[in-house]
């Protein structure tokens, strides 16, 4: 397949690829910067990334911003010509706090989900670093851009359109997601003639990129026809040497099916695709884990009526704890059964 780089601007990857960040260890600057070497864009997701820190339990923020230095640095090091950003969720506290320790670190680009990042523009009106907007159907497209235009005078540098077959948290209500795996391909040309109309209002390229289920050369072909300028892939990269993630996490990916794969409604309120393992199934089931200490990492958490921590249970999923976390997976988990190299992987794709 020949396929034309990834342009952001004045940025451009060689291969239309971004890595999906993951987060709570799982896309740090190991990952980011082997994606980033082939040619890729390498994020890495700064949701709790400092949760191995010293201090993290005594001030999470402060941990947070540290390792997000650390992990750039790292992943510089191995990718230094590489194309490398972020993944900093809206919903998170301290949102703003984090993007201005991208922009102080350096970061390329900035993907921003989880909630329609409103205020980012503000934020970064005084650097060189690309914004993307991580978007689910044409309404949410409309508000942001719209927005972004009347309030800023500016648009987004790239937009990414995640579909309901991705991993982690999603951007439709439980209910709809069954709908939407139906005809998505409407929503998303819905969606590009949104990006369309600002694309030609401000005269730039604003490059789509498609996020979820993409697993096989066949799925980046059948994308890249579809008016898309390139890929979003988090899943595949999760069995591979270079993924921060543990080995057992590695390891329960490779041993899974697809079935395995379901939705669970996040603490936070928002539905997530997760290997249903023990823990899920309790859940299931109607048990309640009460936190063990808040960290204050969510806006709309109340620890009083959650069943269970997402951090707490997520840094059980990054230190290898496989039965008592939560397991976040895009819906083509299993897919991959062999540990491969980032290398590999991108080459299988493309």
């Amino acid at each position: 397949m020949k396929e034309k780089g990834l342009k952001i601007g004045e940025l451009t990857a060689k291969i239309p690829l971004i890595q999906g960040g993951m987060g709570v260890g799982i896309s740090l600057g190991g990952l980011a910067g082997a994606v980033a070497k082939e040619g890729g864009v390498g994020i890495i997701s700064s949701a709790q990334i400092g949760f191995r820190e010293a201090d993290f339990q005594e001030n999470p923020l402060k941990a947070n911003l540290k390792a997000m230095r650390k992990e750039l640095q790292k992943a510089r090091s191995i990718a230094p010509e590489g194309i490398i950003g972020f993944n900093i969720m809206v919903a998170a506290n301290h949102y703003k706090e984090q993007v201005l320790e991208a922009l102080r670190s350096g970061a390329d680009l900035i993907i921003s989900g989880a909630g329609l990042p409103v205020d980012l523009p503000e934020y970064v009106k005084d650097s060189t670093v690309k914004i993307a907007p991580i978007v689910s159907s044409e309404k949410s497209a409309k508000v942001l851009l719209r927005l972004w235009d009347k309030r800023y005078q500016t648009t987004a540098d790239l937009v990414v359109i995640e579909g309901p077959k991705a991993g982690g948290h999603l951007g439709f209500k439980k209910e709809e997601i069954q709908e939407k795996l139906k005809n998505y391909k409407a929503e998303i040309q819905k969606i590009i003639r949104v990006v369309r109309e600002f694309a030609g209002k401000y005269q730039r390229e604003i490059p789509v990129v498609l996020a979820g289920g993409i697993q096989t050369r066949e799925d980046v072909e059948q994308a890249l026809t579809m008016d898309i300028q390139g890929v979003q892939v988090a899943t595949r990269f999760v069995p591979t040497l270079e993924c921060d993630a543990d080995e057992k996490y590695k390891e329960a990916y490779i041993q899974a099916n697809s079935k395995d794969a379901v939705i669970v409604q996040s603490p936070v309120g928002m539905p997530g695709r997760a290997l249903r393992n023990s823990f899920i199934k309790r859940v299931e089931a109607g048990e309640k884990f009460p936190p063990k200490k808040c960290l204050g990492c969510m806006k709309k958490c109340n620890p009083k009526e959650i069943p269970y921590c997402i951090t707490e249970r997520l840094i059980h999923a990054a230190n290898g704890n496989v039965e008592e976390a939560l397991i976040f997976c895009g819906a083509g988990v299993g897919n991959e059964k062999q540990m491969r190299s980032v290398k590999d992987v991108i080459e299988e794709l493309f």
